[in-house]
């Protein structure tokens, strides 16, 4: 039987000679088949209690990679929410048209980093115009649909008040942010305009100046979707849910209910039939092809913070904000488990394990594995 993980559907493609990828998306597919396996090295393991032996294969640590990144999902998930503030939050999503797709897939770097500078532009300019102060806002990129189309859009949680001058935080009390239709059109005279000066200074070289004409002529005429509600009651499920997608993609083995060579069945939600689930059936060189669409040019900065969350002045600015709220607000400070050491169990015992000896697949061919004294 098939092994039910996208790494053995990858390796039958491989086989089939049926995958056309760049140089980059290569390298991700290798992580991914390469990932827990001798190809990576490992550790080898031994029971002090049982006598029990057995070796844990390293990992790709790919944020692309189905298997890899829940320990960094978590620690970015926990660090999250022992920053967010005692105030009501604003989940908003900035969509941009599928036309773009087709532009995204040649020059993705290029356009993402637009979208982060038009949807920040766009809530910082009306912020200071209707609230009279500065938005702080995260936003985590998503490329995907729930079949693994191209969707690319913007997730940002963003606290509902603003600092005024001199860091006075005021609270945004209403059930809504900013009037979504002004920001709609904001934001798309705001990506039209970057794209069209993009284009202007060669960074869109694909693209001929009657296509974008014509292209972005018909884009500045119909309604650009930004979703935009009150995450009062559950801003925390809200960072969870970013999590899951921060450190990689969104394709998780579990999603994949069976395959042969010419079909496999992918369960995914109908968000239009009230997020019921159901099953997908592809090509296996079709679900790769979907997967590599979603593979971010290597370094992109995926997670952003702006105004008065950036980075660099995130914790000067929570601490001024958080003595300014009411005492009966105070935020519990988080238990602190970061420095409590983490043991690996023995399979058969579950004893702790604390021993180890390194593992290259140079010695594999001995196929012995060395005893650790528990002395």
């Amino acid at each position: 039987m098939n092994a039910l993980n996208l790494a053995a559907i990858i390796e039958h493609c491989k086989r089939q000679q049926d995958i056309q990828a760049t140089p980059r998306q290569w390298q991700v597919l290798h992580h991914i088949t390469d990932c827990r396996t001798a190809a990576m090295g490992g550790q080898h393991y031994a029971c002090p209690t049982c006598q029990h032996h057995w070796t844990w294969y390293h990992s790709c640590r790919d944020r692309h990679c189905p298997q890899c990144q829940g320990h960094a999902s978590q620690q970015w998930c926990e660090k999250q929410q022992s920053q967010l503030l005692p105030v009501p939050y604003f989940h908003l999503v900035f969509t941009l048209p599928h036309e773009l797709n087709t532009w995204i897939g040649q020059h993705g770097r290029c356009l993402y980093r637009l979208l982060f500078q038009s949807c920040w532009n766009s809530l910082k300019t009306l912020g200071e115009r209707k609230l009279k102060g500065q938005l702080g806002m995260t936003a985590v990129l998503h490329t995907w649909g729930q079949q693994l189309t191209r969707h690319v859009h913007l997730h940002c949680l963003v606290p509902a008040g603003s600092l005024k001058y001199q860091a006075r935080w005021h609270t945004h009390n209403k059930n809504y942010l900013l009037p979504v239709k002004a920001l709609s059109n904001r934001f798309r005279g705001q990506m039209v305009s970057r794209i069209r000066e993009a284009w202007q200074q060669g960074l869109l070289a694909s693209v001929s100046k009657n296509e974008i004409n014509q292209q972005l002529n018909r884009l500045m005429q119909k309604p650009w979707v930004v979703y935009s509600k009150s995450a009062l009651h559950y801003r925390k499920t809200l960072v969870n849910y970013l999590a899951r997608y921060t450190h990689r993609i969104g394709l998780s083995n579990g999603r994949i209910l069976g395959w042969n060579e010419n079909q496999v069945t992918l369960q995914y939600l109908d968000y239009k039939d009230s997020g019921g689930s159901k099953c997908l059936k592809l090509a296996p060189q079709e679900l790769v092809r979907r997967f590599l669409l979603h593979v971010l040019p290597k370094g992109f900065m995926r997670i952003r913070h702006y105004g008065y969350l950036a980075n660099a002045i995130k914790a000067k600015r929570l601490a001024c904000i958080r003595r300014q709220i009411k005492p009966q607000h105070k935020k519990q400070q988080p238990e602190q488990t970061e420095n409590q050491p983490t043991l690996r169990c023995c399979p058969n015992c579950q004893s702790p394990i604390s021993r180890m000896a390194a593992y290259t697949p140079e010695n594999e061919s001995s196929n012995t594995i060395k005893a650790i004294n528990s002395s």
